[in-house]
């Protein structure tokens, strides 16, 4: 297996995308830690992918706080001897318009999205840094990194900025046996995006600007993720691979079909 006996972290793992996550990374061999503001789904989700405790551990962090974060990879090289991965996936969004956005609501998101990427992979580098083996580190971006919807400003910026943070730390610690790399997910069902189930229009809309028809799976970011990840990408660094059924090269909307493909996880 391409990750065995490698210690990983995901953060927002206890649901979505992360999850999946962990599960790659489980599956792949690794000894993966499920990190999540909520302590309860995560410990769920880790018992899930291992009852015994030894390959799936869940630990409490915030990432909107510098100091947890630190605290969690802390934890974790305590407890395992090594970082190998840090997948920074946790994230949060609001829906106000660009016009009515308060301070707070902006630093709501970035704290999160923006300063949680950027200080997870400072954290998790300071430790792979130091390591015969290097590591390797996954942010996770966003479509809207490149596109835009108005009442999504914070999130469409944080991810913007997450493809940076990836460009810098893969440039400067390229010498040093550490590669950064990001993933960029269109739009993927989740127990959240199930919600397009009782909204028809929106639903619509979404596979309007989607080529391939469909909304992606949450296994088809994970795989991506744990390929970056992995020995196989050992040359690849600084690079955002987008998954998004061909949304960001889209300059007109596709046809939908009249019978929608069915939601459900």
């Amino acid at each position: 297996m391409k990750h065995e006996n490698k210690v990983a972290i995901v953060t927002g793992a206890a649901q979505g995308i992360g999850k999946a996550c962990a599960e790659r990374l489980f599956a792949d061999g690794a000894i993966v830690v499920l990190s999540d503001i909520n302590q309860e789904q995560a410990e769920a989700a880790a018992m899930d992918l291992d009852p015994s405790g030894k390959r799936a551990v869940a630990i409490r962090c915030d990432v909107g706080i510098r100091t947890e974060i630190k605290k969690l990879v802390e934890d974790v090289v305590a407890r395992f001897g090594r970082l190998d991965i840090m997948v920074n996936n946790a994230g949060i969004t609001c829906t106000t318009p660009a016009i009515d956005l308060t301070e707070e609501e902006l630093d709501r998101v970035l704290n999160v999205n923006l300063k949680g990427c950027y200080f997870g992979t400072q954290e998790a580098a300071r430790v792979m840094i130091g390591q015969r083996q290097g590591g390797s580190i996954v942010n996770m971006s966003s479509a809207q990194a490149e596109l835009v919807i108005p009442d999504r400003v914070p999130y469409g910026i944080s991810k913007a900025a997450i493809n940076q943070i990836t460009r810098i730390f893969a440039i400067a610690l390229a010498r040093q046996n550490v590669r950064v790399n990001a993933v960029g997910p269109g739009t993927i069902l989740t127990p959240l995006s199930l919600g397009m189930n009782k909204n028809e229009a929106a639903y619509r809309r979404v596979l309007s600007r989607t080529p391939m028809g469909r909304v992606g799976r949450a296994d088809e970011v994970s795989g991506i993720v744990s390929f970056l990840a992995s020995d196989d990408a050992s040359y690849v660094t600084g690079q955002t691979v987008y998954a998004d059924g061909g949304r960001a090269y889209l300059n007109y909307t596709v046809p939908v079909d009249d019978e929608l493909p069915e939601l459900k996880l």
